[in-house]
């Protein structure tokens, strides 16, 4: 049955490669200050769900849109008492610095696509979605309903996607393919908690700005900051004998009369591995901590450039927990804002385990200010709670089954702290679709996804829709 799977997807590779390369052309990025009635989440995000309602209209699906922020296609008897949901999201996070390539032009070069959302998440929905499709033209019979959800807000807060489901009705079960195999069916807590201030001064320096991050879930790559100084040559100086001790980031300034604008280069990844990146941002802090400012920038740095500074466990803040299921809390200073007589802020996001709440977390990080910042931590955003579905679930046990069918791989459940659709539902998992020894370009420059894993995943997810319609 495997190698049927393998041949009929290989029919479809062409046909999947080119729809993809459309919706990949798709700036999906959230564009709050674009936003309209319409387009509530800005033009981008809502051009992509048009897209994918074209192409399941198309392709002959039952095609319904929930107040233009959720899309679907449906197959399989509509009076099925019983539902298996794959969901995707087609949002994406922005470009970011250091790409070689044109993000928003695909390109498929030593059989690698690339694009801004080639792997989180377009290339793995259009997966499953022809997946979904070759299953309806084989005409294959399905005991249980079939339904591909999109939405377009994943990267940030997931509107409207409770919402959809509240009104649509729990799913029996699903997966979600926006992660790795072979499964992942335990997601870690995520809460982020934002410090807000004034940007007041105080010493004989002063910041005119600070600015790192653009999304709680990405490790800053870049960070910049101006600072006004009588002594712009000292200022160069210790920022060059810095970076000489410091081998982990690169940087440089620049001088224009008595303002010297400095900028860090650090490893731009995925937040919710962020230990695996350089954060840019808190570096830079470590380097200014240490010269002469007061009030409120002062105060920022030192929780920045101390608190917050190389730090992925959150030990520093007497946060730190680890579990034997859900392993190590962590955390990602993802955003960092200062501007002189402003409002500020640092947004730190936290993945937990189950021996610990957000709550708590918010009083670690509230308890951890410098003394002489004038500042308050809340809980802001989209929170979430532990998510685990037992390894001994049908669910889980089907689809670790289909996957060692077509890698001869071994497969064992897992948990991570990246946070999926998949736990929208009470049985539901993340599928795919990175392979094992596939380099894990999300969120980060010249992001691509292996074109023959496309096929390979589209012939997993057909075999496993199949399977779950019928499962036990």
């Amino acid at each position: 049955m495997t190698k049927q799977w393998r041949a009929e997807a290989l029919k479809y590779e062409d046909d999947l490669l080119k729809d993809l390369k459309e919706m990949l052309a798709i700036k999906s990025v959230r564009d709050d200050e674009a936003a309209t009635t319409d387009a509530p989440l800005g033009p981008g995000p809502k051009e992509a769900l048009l897209k994918f309602e074209e192409f399941a209209k198309r392709d002959g699906f039952r095609v319904g849109n929930y107040k233009d922020l959720v899309a679907y296609a449906e197959l399989g008897p509509e009076d099925a008492e019983e539902t298996v949901a794959i969901i995707g999201h087609l949002d994406v996070m922005p470009e970011g610095d250091g790409w070689t390539k044109d993000p928003w032009t695909p390109v498929v070069e030593d059989g690698r696509l690339y694009a801004r959302g080639a792997s989180d998440d377009k290339g793995p929905t259009f997966a499953a979605y022809y997946a979904l499709k070759m299953i309806k033209e084989l005409g294959l019979k399905l005991n249980r309903k079939l339904v591909l959800v999109v939405g377009i807000d994943e990267e940030s807060d997931w509107t409207g996607m409770d919402e959809f489901f509240a009104e649509y009705g729990e799913p029996t079960m699903g997966f979600s393919p926006d992660a790795e195999f072979p499964i992942i069916n335990g997601e870690k807590g995520n809460v982020s908690v934002v410090t807000r201030f004034d940007g007041t001064q105080g010493g004989s320096l002063k910041l005119l700005s600070f600015t790192a991050g653009q999304r709680p879930n990405m490790v800053p790559g870049v960070a910049k900051a101006t600072v006004e100084t009588a002594d712009a040559d000292a200022l160069v100086a210790a920022m060059q004998a810095y970076l000489d001790a410091e081998t982990r980031v690169k940087g440089g300034a620049t001088v224009d009369g008595n303002q010297v604008a400095v900028t860090f280069y650090g490893k731009q990844v995925h937040g919710a591995m962020p230990e695996t990146g350089e954060n840019a941002g808190t570096y830079l802090a470590n380097f200014l901590q240490d010269q002469d400012f007061g009030g409120n920038a002062q105060g920022f740095l030192t929780f920045l450039g101390t608190k917050l500074h190389d730090d992925t466990v959150a030990e520093k803040i007497g946060a730190k927990k680890h579990d034997e299921l859900m392993h190590d809390l962590s955390m990602n200073v993802g955003i960092q804002r200062f501007t002189d007589g402003q409002d500020g802020f640092v947004n730190a996001n936290f993945r937990y385990p189950q021996n610990t709440t957000a709550d708590e977390i918010e009083k670690h990080v509230a308890q951890s200010l410098p003394v002489g910042f004038d500042a308050v931590a809340k809980q802001e955003g989209h929170a979430q709670v532990p998510h685990y579905v037992p390894g001994n679930d049908p669910l889980v046990q089907t689809l670790l089954q289909v996957y060692r069918e077509h890698t001869g791989l071994p497969a064992d459940e897992q948990v991570i702290g990246g946070g999926t659709f998949g736990r929208l539902l009470k049985r539901g998992v993340a599928f795919g679709a990175m392979f094992e020894g596939t380099p894990d370009t999300m969120h980060q420059a010249d992001e691509f996804y292996p074109v023959a894993d496309l096929t390979r995943a589209m012939a997993i997810f057909g075999q496993a829709m199949y399977e779950l319609s019928n499962v036990e």
